[in-house]
């Protein structure tokens, strides 16, 4: 008889995750069983409860990030994840951007990614930050990742085109690597049909809790709800003023507030024609969490809404983070991140707004030198200054361009 020996592990690329809310993105990086998370950070309470419940043995650092050092984190990071706070650019927020409190955030993230040097990033965001501040608050992430030698491709995904999740939810993804030959082997996924129907999450034959019921008498627009809620193939929401139906059959954009009254909270007309909320636990679902996912008990519906609110759709998070995987894996190029100078010469492409690439060609001592290099290059493209920049996005313009920074 022979002795079996198993094989042993394959190596998974270590993971640092910042404002990990219930663990959203980790979750999707783990389940290409590429990624493992060694830390994780998340200042909300409530957030941390839901966390923790659902992965007990990773490490959760509750601290608020500005109080982190960086070598708290761990040394082996490959890794670093975050989708710092939307508020701050978001339509529904401020739009205060880097003005508001919360928006130095990024540059916490960016302290980690300078300290730790990770082989690679991955941020998460709401759509309007490419336009926020006339284009100028993206241009300030961009400049900022790619100074620090990261190869950038950026791109808004919508849930139901890339999720299979009847969620309408756009976001901007930022990947970054180390090196170019990475970053040429990376790919955002391809579209997918959308064949996971509200009835997949959303169980419409269910009364659920009466807390749940829009009922005559306890909502002064419940006339209107009625009026106007005819169909159980959309999701509806009140709009302060009016009933809005989902014109795609999905659901609507889920925010952080939808469980402070009455605003946006997405509604339904269930089998024994009650209008309803969403629950929960269907808010959750609607984010592609899998059914096993664990809501903690003793934690406000308006905390857990908060949290699907702020979360992010799974199944988008997994697609792109099996790419970079393969990206990964399959590259053999050197880590570029220690290279210096005074003035970075940056390439940019960009497909509107909205999709595009971004990396430092090489440093040189000076902005004279930077146009020479620019005149040795294959490919002969205008060179634009900041206002060239923003007038370029605002136009939603597409093309390729250096930049001297």
């Amino acid at each position: 008889m022979t002795n079996s020996v198993s094989p042993p592990a394959e190596k998974k690329h270590n993971i640092a995750a910042f404002f990990s809310g219930v663990g959203g993105i980790e979750l999707g990086f783990e389940q290409t069983n590429e990624f493992r998370v060694v830390y994780a950070n998340e200042f909300d309470k409530y957030a941390r409860k839901t966390y923790q419940l659902n992965y007990p043995d990773t490490h959760l650092d509750g601290r608020d990030i500005h109080a982190v050092p960086a070598e708290d984190i761990g040394e082996a990071i490959d890794v670093i994840v975050g989708g710092f706070p939307c508020q701050a650019f978001s339509i529904a927020g401020y739009r205060k951007g880097f003005e508001d409190e919360r928006g130095d955030l990024f540059f916490e993230l960016l302290r980690m990614i300078k300290a730790r040097k990770p082989k690679a990033i991955f941020i998460e965001n709401v759509k309007n930050m490419v336009g926020h501040d006339r284009g100028n608050t993206f241009k300030v992430i961009r400049e900022a990742l790619t100074e620090n030698n990261y190869f950038i491709k950026w791109k808004v995904l919508n849930g139901k085109d890339y999720g299979n999740i009847p969620q309408n939810r756009e976001r901007i993804y930022i990947v970054g690597f180390d090196n170019k030959e990475a970053y040429d082997l990376f790919e955002f996924p391809e579209e997918v049909e959308l064949t996971t129907g509200l009835r997949d999450i959303i169980d419409f034959s269910d009364d659920k809790d009466t807390i749940y019921h829009y009922e005559e008498g306890r909502q002064p627009f419940f006339e209107l709800l009625k009026e106007g809620m005819v169909s159980q193939d959309t999701v509806y929401q009140w709009r302060r003023q009016y009933v809005r139906e989902n014109k795609s059959g999905v659901v609507p954009t889920l925010t952080a507030n939808m469980g402070t009254g009455g605003h946006n909270v997405p509604l339904i007309l269930t089998d024994n024609g009650k209008i309803r909320k969403l629950t929960p636990k269907e808010t959750f679902n609607a984010q592609g969490y899998p059914k096993g996912y664990k809501l903690p008990e003793g934690v406000s519906n308006g905390q857990l809404y908060k949290q699907a609110g702020n979360s992010v759709v799974v199944p988008v998070i997994k697609r792109i983070a099996e790419k970079m995987a393969c990206a990964m894996n399959d590259s053999d190029g050197n880590s570029l991140l220690d290279r210096k100078g005074k003035v970075a010469v940056l390439y940019t492409k960009m497909n509107g707004p909205f999709e595009g690439e971004s990396y430092v060609i090489d440093y040189v001592l000076s902005e004279k030198k930077a146009h020479s290099l620019i005149k040795t290059l294959d490919k002969q493209l205008p060179i634009l200054n900041d206002e060239d920049y923003l007038k370029f996005v605002k136009r939603k313009a597409s093309g390729e361009f250096y930049s001297i920074i």
